[in-house]
C-alpha cells in the first residue's frame, strides 16, 4: 500500500494513506487557512497536488474518484492494462521487431520484463536515492549541512550522514532518515 507524509514547513502533520493525510491535510487548513501543507509520496518523494476546496467530505470524494494516471481510457487495452505509447526507434530496430513472433508490442514486452529482471534492485535502490534526494532538497535544502549531508547520502557514510543532519527539526530528521534507511537495506 502506498504512503504519504505531509509537512508543513518542517513540521510533520500526517503520515499513512492518501485518504487519511489529506482528511488531517484538510483538518489543518480549516484550523490555519494560511497553512501550506505539502504531501509527499514516500516511495518517490515527490509532491501530492491536493484540491482542498469544500468540505472534507468534498476533498476525500474527488480524491476517491481520481482516476490513476495508468487507468485512463485510450489506445491499447485499458482493461488489462496496456495503454499504447509512442517508440521512437532507428529503422533497423523496426525491422528487426518485424520479423519477431507476436509483433512488435510483444517482443518489447519480452524485452522490457527481461530487462526489468536484471536490473530490478539496482533500479529499486536508484528511484529509492532519487526519492531521498527530492525530499531532503524540498524539506533540508535550506538547513546548515544540507549540502555535505547530501554529499555523505550518496558516498554511503551512514555515521557521517547522522551527524550532519542531527541538529535539523527532528521531524524532517526522522523522515529523511528513514527515507535513507531504504536505501541502504
Amino acid at each position: 500500500m502506498a504512503t504519504y507524509t505531509a509537512f508543513h514547513h518542517h513540521t510533520r502533520i500526517a503520515a499513512g494513506s492518501l485518504i487519511a493525510v489529506a482528511e488531517r491535510c484538510k483538518a489543518f487548513l480549516d484550523a490555519d487557512p494560511n497553512g501550506m501543507p505539502i504531501v509527499y509520496d514516500d516511495a518517490t518523494g515527490r509532491p501530492v497536488d491536493i484540491d482542498y476546496r469544500g468540505s472534507t467530505h468534498d476533498v476525500l470524494a474527488r480524491l476517491a474518484t481520481a482516476e490513476p494516471a495508468a487507468a485512463r481510457r485510450g489506445p491499447g487495452r485499458p482493461k488489462l492494462g496496456v495503454v499504447a505509447r509512442e517508440v521512437t526507434l532507428l529503422p533497423r530496430h523496426w525491422d528487426w521487431l518485424a520479423t519477431q513472433p507476436g509483433g512488435a508490442s510483444v517482443a518489447l514486452r519480452k524485452l522490457v520484463e527481461a530487462a526489468r529482471r536484471e536490473t530490478g534492485a539496482a533500479d529499486e535502490v536508484r528511484q529509492a536515492s532519487e526519492a531521498v534526494d527530492r525530499v531532503m532538497l524540498a524539506l533540508a535544502g535550506d538547513l546548515p549541512g544540507y549540502e555535505e549531508a547530501s554529499r555523505a547520502f550518496h558516498r554511503g557514510e551512514v555515521g557521517r550522514f547522522d551527524e550532519l543532519t542531527e541538529a535539523w527539526p527532528v521531524d524532517v530528521r526522522d523522515y529523511v532518515r528513514s527515507m535513507a534507511a531504504r536505501v541502504a537495506a
